[in-house]
């Protein structure tokens, strides 16, 4: 049985979105810090060069994306799960539209200059640069483009009123009554907001929505150990895929086991990995993978948001 790995970096939104859940299911993981900006060579030996955060390893699989993650970490300990049952369509799909709706408005309100002035404040220009490029490559060529600021401002008090009345009327202490994938996704956009004082009271200004949040905070981080780098790469290296899901390839676009092809995000960060099609299942695309530090390597997608191209 392989440990739980997370390559990660503090401010994170969505590896803050990881923590949690982690926390959330009571896990013992290893803690891989890497840097918030390209290059990122020991990831990328991972993965082929997916650029987004988090990643998650189990020994020589790769897990691209938190949709995925969570799906992952139900495999791993099925209780208390993401997707509860009779739930499992209108969370994933509130979690889908958190994490591209919801977050680019996030993104835009937290860039704001009196709010990027406090949370760069104290960085040298010099890093404030390579971070400002990194991030223009990361949303440049895909389908999500940075929503202007005035948009975010205009929108934000709808969104919140709809989660405020969604949590008052819920049957339970959380979006849906028990807790699940939906929660973790709007949480770790508002916890984005809280890191400076501009933006914290868009989420404080809302009492049903500051109460759930501090709920979801609750649940922690699980118990995490620290690893290097270098040492991930090493487990992977010593390690064997794992056995690919018992379920129907699926493709109506006709590719098939075995054909090289290239897989990349369709919102941002759309960098291609490259590598041999093992699996398409209803959730998920594996691709296999050899690398000269890594050895071979299972990488997971899922399967919306991500496109395949033949090689």
């Amino acid at each position: 049985m392989h440990e739980l790995i997370l390559h990660h970096y503090p401010t994170s939104p969505f590896a803050e979105k990881t923590r949690l859940m982690l926390g959330f299911k009571q896990l013992s993981w290893r803690s891989v810090m890497i840097p918030p900006v390209m290059p990122k060579p020991d990831v990328t030996a991972l993965t082929g060069g997916y650029r987004k955060t988090p990643v998650l390893q189990v020994g020589a699989d790769i897990y691209c994306d938190t949709a995925l993650m969570a799906r992952r970490l139900d495999a791993e300990k099925a209780t208390p799960a993401f997707f509860p049952e009779g739930q499992e369509l209108i969370v994933a799909s509130f979690a889908q539209w958190v994490d591209s709706v919801v977050f680019q408005h996030a993104v835009s309100l937290v860039f704001q200059p009196e709010s990027a002035a406090l949370r760069f404040g104290k960085l040298p220009p010099e890093a404030v640069k390579a971070f400002m490029a990194d991030r223009a490559g990361l949303f440049g060529g895909g389908s999500l483009t940075r929503l202007p600021l005035e948009h975010a401002k205009h929108n934000w008090p709808a969104i919140m009123a709809r989660a405020e009345q969604q949590l008052s009327r819920s049957e339970g202490d959380y979006l849906f009554g028990e807790p699940s994938i939906a929660d973790f996704s709007l949480a770790h956009c508002l916890w984005f907001l809280k890191g400076t004082p501009v933006t914290a009271p868009l989420v404080d200004d809302y009492p049903e929505v500051a109460a759930w949040f501090g709920r979801v905070l609750g649940f922690g981080h699980g118990s995490a150990g620290e690893m290097l780098s270098s040492e991930a790469v090493e487990i992977a290296r010593n390690a064997e895929p794992a056995a690919l899901p018992v379920e129907d390839f699926v493709d109506p676009n006709g590719f098939a086991a075995g054909q090289k092809v290239l897989v990349a995000a369709t919102d941002y960060g759309v960098d291609p990995v490259e590598g041999e099609l093992m699996f398409v299942g209803r959730e998920e695309i594996i691709l296999r993978r050899q690398d000269e530090r890594a050895g071979v390597v299972h990488v997971h997608f899922p399967r919306l948001g991500f496109r395949i191209e033949a090689r």
